[in-house]
């Protein structure tokens, strides 16, 4: 189960691959009529690197007083005027585009370099590869990806012998005798038309005669969805328009989807029936408090599907039973308020997930699909102890659950359906060879007794795993090919405790070459924080970040409370009138890495984004000295004016992530941690900041104005550079190497500041 939040990208181009899509939050609004910029002309400067280049002069925003006062305080934005949520004004269009040609320019000495780097990324990509087939019915589906090419294509191959029992060593036959390979949609053809495209969502019917996709071609996460049939490819009545990316099937000749309100909260859950028009379709619930979101998911039986609506601290669930749609949704939990539920099926019995304030790491109980007011403890709550989700098979549970802030997997065996369900047999634990790891669940065949699992580390490449829950037997399917010479052997992973200002043990998970760190003090170093939402930022592999660990760096994950490492209270207490201690959780990690001798100040380079980049704006702000560099990426900035806005989607539910700031302890509390609203004249260090036009999480509005502030204030010399994509979104490009040519931009601009690029390249 997640929450549906406004900022919850975990990291660079990653996202937790068990998160379910998120949905965009955030509103147009009429454009200011005091749009203005000014306008610099080129200037000579030496750069961070100490070359000289002829590079203009960091663009000015032009002032417009905007003053704002609530309990006796008073605040003045002259950067309010950046805000145009119509995005096509042209005076701001025209600033937006001199501050990334400034950013080019800065950057136009080390091209090269960047180009390179970008080339020796890619290089360790197999270009031409296929995911893991996963057995679904009488077929194998798997995504292709081709020599050169930026998109997938969705691929599938008829099972010869379908009726055989899964098994954790199936492969799917790929020689002449096999049977063909059949393309239903080619990612590559559908986004030549446009600048952005992304599929959010891809469901073959039950019958696998049809396949329903969602598809984004603006960055904005709002979804046209296109049904087809699955052989010829040909289309099956008009596309449903201004969707998320939540989609299910019910039986063969229906959809459920959701859809938003004008401030884009996803509030309405519809049933299509195909071969009608879209406006004839049924609404089956409506969700009119703005402090609740919706969304829905199928059951791994493929008998219900789930409709969820939810606030930060309270979940509820109706169930809808796919043999019968037209009877349509039935209460399954109540809404009681403090009461999360997650509901799960199985035979006679729903399994639900459900978490309290008593009960904050929650317990699972079970109860008879006929009675839901009588329920049975599975698994009780335990204090060091969260569990995290589950997933349900014919003859297994299989538990993802955390402790000490490592993941683990439990399975355990079920009596045959129509048996009484009163508590579980002993578990078997998953085992795994790492100390610090990232493990998460993936789609698998209900029918068998086979887990299909992720696995990395950040030295192990991205691992597809099939566990055989009768045996015990684990079954590489395949893992990611890293090319150029890359070997395993040469990395160490570590796990670190820092003692935070109150006590509290923080972990870091730390990863280098062995050959090149030298662990004096000497080495470059790169630390990345999140920290919000109680979302897990894990261990994990990522073939780019080699760039860096070859070339000496250090890389640092620093699990700050906030986020849901150790469990719920991990993200209690840093949150609302305690989001302080995400903050300086940070600045612990990084004074611990100096003290240790991971790194020094001048080699220290952090980074986050979205409700990570609030960490940055913040630590920035409050010890500028202690870092050498600083990477924002769509950064949440402007928290206090942004909180005071209720016309912002799903600001009034994220009052119960930072606080309400109606309230005058919450006002004042936040004011003090804003970024925007804390930029004072001293100096600061090399900055990065980046944006996405489009973006619906966090307005592109809220770093232009944090980087304008900044220029306006700051009392050095070092680099301040903004770049805005101006057509992506929160996600950035959509195309892979695109994805990589960012990586090597970011890499690129931290080695010119710590002089690493070397001078002829």
């Amino acid at each position: 189960m997640m929450m549906i939040v406004r900022r919850g990208l975990v990291a660079a181009h990653f996202v937790a691959p068990h998160l379910r899509p998120l949905t965009p939050l955030l509103p147009r609004r009429r454009s200011d009529p005091r749009l203005c910029s000014s306008y610099s002309s080129p200037s000579l400067r030496i750069t961070a690197s100490g070359d000289m280049a002829e590079t203009r002069s960091p663009p000015v925003a032009k002032k417009v007083e905007h003053v704002m006062q609530m309990f006796g305080d008073v605040r003045v934005d002259n950067y309010y005027w950046l805000r145009d949520d119509s995005r096509c004004n042209p005076d701001m269009l025209s600033y937006l585009r001199e501050e990334n040609d400034y950013t080019g320019s800065v950057m136009s000495g080390t091209k090269e370099f960047e180009d390179r780097l970008f080339a020796e990324i890619r290089g360790r990509i197999k270009e031409d590869d296929i995911s893991a087939p996963l057995r679904k019915g009488p077929y194998y589906y798997y995504k292709k990806n081709l020599q050169g090419k930026e998109y997938v294509q969705h691929c599938r191959r008829l099972i010869a012998d379908n009726k055989a029992e899964p098994s954790v060593y199936d492969t799917m036959p790929t020689g002449p005798d096999a049977p063909p390979e059949h393309i239903i949609l080619d990612e590559n053809i559908k986004a030549q038309e446009y600048d952005y495209y992304s599929i959010g969502a891809f469901k073959a019917s039950p019958d696998h005669k049809l396949v329903a996709y969602a598809e984004d071609t603006k960055g904005d996460e709002i979804y046209t969805v296109n049904v087809i049939d699955s052989e010829d490819l040909k289309p099956l009545g008009q596309p449903l328009k201004g969707l998320t990316c939540y989609l299910e099937w019910a039986g063969n000749d229906a959809l459920v989807y959701i859809t938003m309100d004008e401030i884009l909260r996803p509030d309405k859950v519809w049933l299509h029936k195909l071969g009608t028009e879209q406006s004839s379709d049924v609404c089956l619930y409506h969700e009119k408090d703005d402090m609740f979101s919706l969304d829905l998911h199928a059951s791994e039986s493929h008998k219900y599907i789930f409709v969820a609506s939810e606030s930060k601290t309270t979940r509820f669930v109706f169930s809808l039973d796919v043999s019968k749609p037209q009877e349509g949704l039935q209460v399954l939990t109540p809404r009681v308020d403090g009461i999360d539920s997650s509901v799960s099926h199985r035979g006679n019995h729903f399994f639900i997930q459900r978490r309290s304030t008593e009960f904050y790491n929650s317990e699972l109980v079970a109860c008879s699909v006929d009675d839901t007011s009588k329920t049975t403890v599975l698994i009780p709550h335990r204090e060091s102890v969260k569990i995290q989700e589950i997933q349900l098979f014919r003859d297994h549970l299989a538990v993802f659950e955390r402790e000490q802030g490592l993941q683990k997997i439990t399975v355990h065996r079920l009596p045959a359906e129509g048996e009484p369900l009163n508590k579980l047999q002993a578990g078997r634990s998953v085992s795994f060879v790492d100390p610090v790891y990232s493990i998460d669940s993936t789609e698998s065949e209900f029918a068998s007794s086979v887990l299909r699992f992720l696995y990395s580390s950040m030295k192990t490449p991205p691992s597809v795993y099939d566990y055989d829950m009768d045996s015990g037997t684990s079954v590489i399917k395949k893992i990611d090919t890293v090319l150029g010479g890359f070997d395993a052997s040469n990395y160490v992973t570590e796990r670190k405790w820092v003692t935070a200002a109150d006590g509290t043990q923080i972990p870091m998970s730390i990863v280098y070459n062995k050959n090149l760190a030298k662990l004096d003090g000497s080495d470059p170093c790169l630390l990345y924080g999140y920290g919000s939402y109680e979302i897990s930022v894990d261990p994990y592999f990522k073939a780019s970040r080699l760039s860096l660990l070859d070339r000496g760096f250090i890389y640092v994950i620093a699990h700050v409370r906030g986020g849901g490492e150790m469990g719920r209270q991990w993200y209690e207490n840093g949150k609302l009138l305690k989001k302080k201690n995400t903050f300086t959780d940070f600045i612990a990690c990084a004074e611990s890495l100096i003290e240790l001798k991971y790194c020094s100040k001048e080699k220290l380079c952090v980074e986050g984004r979205s409700a990570g980049g609030l960490l940055m704006g913040a630590v920035l702000n409050m010890r500028p000295d202690l870092f050498k560099v600083v990477i924002a990426g769509v950064p949440f900035v402007d928290v206090l004016t942004t909180m005071l806005d209720p016309t912002i989607p799903l600001t009034t539910s994220e009052w119960e992530e930072w606080g309400d700031p109606r309230k005058e302890e919450f006002y004042f509390y936040m004011k003090s941690y804003s970024p925007v609203d804390n930029v004072t004249a001293q100096n600061y260090p090399n900055v990065l900041v980046t944006a996405g036009l489009n973006d619906p999480r966090v307005m592109y509005s809220e770093p232009a104005k944090f980087v304008a502030k900044l220029r306006e204030m700051k009392t050095d010399n070092n680099l301040l550079l903004f770049k805005c994509e101006l057509g992506a979104g929160h996600f950035s490009k959509s195309g892979r190497f695109e994805k990589l040519q960012e990586d090597a931009f970011t890499f690129a601009f931290m080695m010119k500041v710590l002089d690493m690029i070397p001078a002829s390249v």
